[in-house]
C-alpha cells in the first residue's frame, strides 16, 4: 500500500492543500490535482468535505490535528475511518500514524523544521514510525530538503511557503517527491 501511495504522489507533484470551502471548490475545478489535503473542518462537516472530494475522483487526506472536535487520540482516527471516505491522514502526532496504518489509511507525518534539533529528530522518528511520507514545513528550503532527502528512508513532501514555479522546481530538484500548497496559483502551473 505504501508503494502505491508514493507512486500516486509522484504522479501528482502538486498537491492542493485547502483551508476553506473556496479553496475546496478551486481545487476540485483545477485540472491535474489528484490529491487534496484537507486542512479545515469539524466533526459535523468533515464527512461532507471528504465526500465532495471523492465524488470528483480525487484522493482525500485529512489533517486530523486541524479538525475541530477531534482529539489527539486513536478514536479520532477511528472516527475518520468509520465516518468518512478519507484515504488517509496528516498529523504531527507519531502515535496517530501507527494507528492509522493499522486501519489501512495512508499516512503523512508533518514536521516543522524550526531548528537543528528538529532536523536531527526527523530521521530517527520517521524510521521508527515509518509513515508513508513525511511533509516538511516550510518547504521553501532547498538545502534542508536535500539534506533530509539524503538521510531519510521515507519520501518527502515539501509544504508551506511554496509560492511559485521556482519554489516548486527547487523543492522537487532537492529531493521532494511532491509539494503541497494552499496557493491556488501554484496548483495550475
Amino acid at each position: 500500500m505504501k508503494r502505491r501511495f508514493v507512486n500516486i504522489i509522484e504522479d501528482n507533484p502538486v498537491i492542493a492543500a485547502v483551508k476553506d470551502e473556496e479553496g475546496l471548490e478551486k481545487s476540485i475545478q483545477s485540472d491535474g490535482i489528484g490529491i487534496i489535503f484537507v486542512l479545515y473542518g469539524d466533526i459535523c462537516n468533515i464527512e461532507r468535505i471528504v465526500s465532495r472530494i471523492k465524488e470528483e475522483g480525487r484522493i482525500a487526506i485529512v489533517h486530523i490535528d486541524l479538525i475541530t472536535g477531534l482529539s489527539g487520540k486513536d478514536v479520532s482516527i477511528d472516527f475518520i475511518k468509520q465516518n468518512t471516505k478519507a484515504d488517509g491522514i496528516i498529523t504531527t502526532k507519531q502515535t496517530l500514524i501507527k494507528h492509522a496504518k493499522e486501519l489501512g489509511l495512508y499516512t503523512v507525518l508533518r514536521y516543522f523544521v524550526i531548528d537543528s534539533m528538529a532536523l536531527f529528530n526527523i530521521e530517527k522518528q520517521s524510521s521508527l514510525i515509518q509513515p508513508d511520507v513525511i511533509e516538511i514545513l516550510p518547504g521553501a528550503m532547498p538545502k534542508i530538503l536535500k539534506k533530509i532527502s539524503e538521510t531519510s528512508k521515507v519520501p518527502i513532501i515539501a509544504g508551506g511557503l511554496i509560492s511559485d514555479k521556482d519554489d516548486v522546481m527547487a523543492a522537487l530538484s532537492s529531493g521532494a517527491i511532491s509539494i503541497s500548497t494552499t496557493n491556488s496559483n501554484v496548483w495550475v502551473l
